[in-house]
């Protein structure tokens, strides 16, 4: 337990990142029970990952960046709060020994310090066949995977998928998600031509690299799919010209006859938006195609949902033989390496 201080990454100013301190004030200790009479649980954490999430928020351009669901610099909800704490999720220790994977902690104090306080119900037992790092580094992007799949995008078992984005550490999670959900076919697409030929070992059938000098080549490959199997669910990280390209090949493709002249939705859900945050999209796309656009994120899913998420997730790290490349790092170096993260290898805070 800390002594009246405690190490932290702290963020004073938005805009820029964290700094490394020993001399953060804890919380208040929530005592002998599990959690006080406000709900919170005191949890010393153990490990923290670097994700776009922690990123946006505390920089506080986020999207849930408000001072309703959490601002800049503390990492759950609250009021945006400086000095505060950066930090979104972790995996940590309650005061009575449950090893928890804790999300949303309550500002100023986040992830990414000895001690946080986190509301009862944000905390997920962590499986004994989990290290708190892989615990760490997994939630995030299952969460995203799983919520994306399942409760946005309606997925189900012999259902073709479409990733968007598959080289990052999200994206490779999401195929091998989308294989252990009992997809029939899972395409991925992306910028980076060398990592795509390696998301074959993780579960893909086809790979369709994103050249931006030619989209047109690109467009037709994700045509070709669409026609000869039929595509149901299309996750995208990117967003961005690749986005758009898929979303003209949807409108262009005839996809496979259906029994009953039914035509079956093809369900677009997004999720990230590392290619750009805007596109000018044709509104005869829309009225040409069945495709449904939808959204996953922190507005448009519920949190009991993502927390399913990643009970969903760690349940199925063994079974699935979910894998995920991490960096270990220790937290004294967050300032160094808060923009210098690597979307292939989830970096992980160690405290």
């Amino acid at each position: 337990k800390t002594q009246g201080r405690m190490h932290a990454a702290v963020v004073n100013e938005a805009g820029k990142p964290p700094v490394y301190t020993d001399s953060f004030p804890p919380p208040p200790d929530s005592g002998e029970g599990e959690a006080t009479g406000d709900g919170l649980v005191t949890v010393y954490v153990k490990a923290a990952a670097l994700t776009h999430l922690t990123k946006a928020r505390a920089s506080g351009t986020h999207y849930s960046s408000s001072s309703r669901s959490g601002g800049s610099g503390g990492g759950g909800g609250g009021t945006a709060l400086q000095p505060s704490v950066v930090g979104v999720d972790g995996v940590g220790r309650t005061s009575e020994g449950r090893r928890v994977f804790f999300m949303l902690p309550q500002p100023p104090h986040g992830a990414m310090a000895q001690v946080t306080r986190v509301p009862s119900s944000h905390l997920i037992d962590v499986p004994d066949d989990i290290d708190d790092v892989t615990a760490a580094a997994i939630a995030n992007p299952g969460m995203s995977a799983w919520a994306a799949l399942v409760e946005r995008g309606q997925m189900k078992p012999g259902d073709v998928v479409l990733i968007n984005g598959a080289t990052g550490s999200a994206g490779r999670i999401a195929i091998q998600a989308a294989k252990h959900l009992g997809a029939s076919k899972v395409i991925a697409t992306g910028r980076d031509a060398v990592a795509l030929e390696t998301c074959k070992t993780l579960g893909a059938d086809v790979v369709l690299p994103f050249d931006s000098n030619d989209t047109s080549a690109f467009e037709r490959g994700v045509i070709r799919e669409i026609e000869s199997t039929g595509v149901n669910v299309v996750l995208d990280y990117l967003w961005g010209p690749s986005a758009l390209a898929i979303i003209g090949a949807i409108a262009k493709a005839t996809p496979p006859k259906q029994q009953d002249d039914v035509i079956l939705p093809i369900r677009f859900v997004q999720v990230g938006t590392a290619s750009g945050a805007d596109i000018l999209l044709p509104g005869a796309a829309l009225r040409s195609s069945s495709i449904v656009m939808l959204g996953s994120g922190l507005k448009s899913v519920p949190l009991s949902c993502y927390l399913k998420a990643i009970r969903d997730t760690f349940a199925a790290y063994s079974v699935a033989k979910l894998q995920i490349p991490v960096r270990q790092v220790p937290l004294s170096q967050v300032t160094e390496t808060w923009n210098a993260a690597d979307s292939k290898e989830r970096i992980v805070f160690v405290i």
